[in-house]
């Protein structure tokens, strides 16, 4: 085990290096069960085991993402798991060939010295790819398994289970989780299988986003069509609300963006935009049923919050996939709505302006329960085999939120816009007038000792005026108003005019 722990974690520093591509990239690490119950997967020639694993490696990895491929049973001394078979950047043209050729080579793993197959421990392998191999960082760790967890070969699976439970459900380190339960018979010389479970553990607030991201992008579906099983998380997003109905009220329409958002639009005019909207209330937790859970909803847009009344207070028995109709009545925020005089208003003039926000539905007292079909169709996948209790919600989780994106356009028309340029060019015409009034050379009539002069000068400057013996007898001030004598000498004939 010490001797995997070190292999592992050399990987993990190969994969934590400050490199670009690995900086961009995801970190996968992928478990490939070997033990004894896996006997028919590796023996019988229609298994599709191996071929399944190298296609989904395929799908969900990018060029770059740093990836290590590891099989796992139980660890005992001589004989360590999980065990690293390659540690590589991913390269689309290479890796196929990387990982169809180390899977070819694996088999079914014996305890050392002995002809009896390995166990099987999936606390153990998972908890080693979390510490060791992505070294405490953010990724994806992949579980392919029969979904049998008995180390020792024990009887006591049930408690196995458990603590398989806890580690997903209590853990800090795993932060969203899903399965995939496929159907895979397969026959060996010595067992019988009907099918096997991929587990994806997505590590640390990242890994959540990634795997969020991959699962929309459908890359996981082009190899798994069936729908994901959601383990973790419980509180959030156990609804989705699509509007089915939209009675406008007078200045504002709602609409649907193909991206999922709600959209009001709203005339700068309307005094109290409100709208009366029916949806389609849909449980997306598959595979759980709400069996009750009582409701209420909000909107918030900017800084202010609205409640939203909604017709009924309560959902009871929503199975996955389904949907329920619900009413409401949405009024949207008027005091954050800018006037139309605002710079906001006057920049969006001719557009709109778009304040974001979003749409909270709480869901309290709610009480999850897992659907009767999934159950069934994990008892033929898997008879006999407890570990479908892991699908069981935490006791603790008694809440959760789902929010809709909302976008709010306010439509302002251009006249305030108009207005304004009109006035701005009213006000450089008034400049210009006044700059050449003020540049342009004024005349003034002076009689100086009963001579009739005339003098021309610019608005603002101050010029002499001298008597017919040559001496200084005032100064002439001009103003855009006029003209003005300055330090009149006593006894000067100086005055304005004839």
């Amino acid at each position: 085990m010490k001797r995997t722990l070190a292999c592992l974690a050399l990987l993990a520093q190969s994969m934590s290096a400050p490199a670009p591509a690995l900086a961009l990239g995801v970190s996968h690490v992928f478990l490939v069960q070997n033990s004894g119950w896996m006997e028919p997967f590796y023996t019988d020639p229609q298994s599709r085991y191996k071929p399944l694993i190298t296609e989904l490696v395929m799908a969900v990895a990018q060029p770059g993402d740093p990836m290590v491929l590891a099989a796992f049973n139980q660890a005992l001394p001589g004989a360590p798991s999980p065990k690293a078979l390659l540690s590589f950047k991913f390269d689309a043209k290479s890796s196929r060939k990387q990982v169809g050729g180390a899977l070819a080579a694996l088999e079914v793993a014996r305890k050392p010295g002995s002809l009896a197959y390995a166990d099987t421990d999936l606390n153990e392998a998972v908890g080693t790819a979390i510490r060791s191999a992505l070294g405490g960082k953010s990724g994806l760790v992949w579980l392919v398994t029969n979904n049998r967890n008995s180390p020792n070969n024990d009887l006591q699976t049930a408690r196995r289970n458990r603590e398989f439970y806890e580690l997903i459900h209590s853990g800090s380190a795993i932060t969203r989780a899903l399965a995939f339960p496929l159907q895979m018979p397969v026959q060996g010389a010595h067992y019988h299988a009907n099918g096997l479970m991929i587990y994806v553990f997505a590590v640390g607030d990242e890994g959540a986003r990634q795997l969020k991201t991959l699962v929309a992008s459908g890359a996981i579906a082009k190899v798994i069509t069936e729908p994901a099983a959601r383990l973790k998380p419980l509180d959030q997003d156990l609804v989705r609300l699509v509007p089915r109905k939209v009675s406008d009220a007078p200045g504002v329409a709602f609409s649907m963006t193909p991206t999922g958002m709600l959209r009001a639009d709203v005339n700068a005019q309307a005094r109290s935009p409100a709208a009366s909207i029916e949806w389609h209330l849909e449980n997306t937790i598959y595979p759980y049923t709400i069996a009750s859970a009582q409701i209420s909803a909000r909107s918030k847009v900017g800084s202010e919050e609205r409640p939203i009344r909604l017709a009924s207070s309560s959902v009871t028995a929503l199975a996955p996939g389904k949907s329920a109709p619900l009413s409401s009545t949405m009024a949207l925020p008027v005091r954050e709505l800018p006037g139309k005089w605002s710079m906001a208003a006057v920049g969006s003039a001719g557009s709109a302006y778009v304040m974001p926000g979003q749409i909270e539905l709480q869901l309290t007292n709610q009480r999850l329960e897992l659907s009767q079909a999934f159950r069934q169709r994990m008892a033929r996948l898997f008879p006999g085999d407890p570990l479908p209790e892991i699908f069981t919600p935490p006791s603790h989780i008694k809440s959760s939120v789902a929010k809709l994106p909302l976008v709010v356009r306010v439509h302002y028309g251009v006249a305030p816009l108009v207005a304004l340029i009109a006035g701005a060019l009213a006000l450089l015409g008034a400049l210009g007038a006044a700059a050449l009034a003020f540049a342009r050379p004024r005349k003034a009539l002076v009689t100086v000792e009963d001579e009739l002069r005339t003098m021309h000068a610019r608005a603002g400057t101050t010029q002499p005026i001298f008597d017919k013996a040559g001496n200084k007898v005032a100064q002439l001030k001009t103003t855009l108003f006029g003209h003005q004598l300055l330090d009149l000498r006593e006894g000067a004939q100086v005055r304005l005019g004839r």
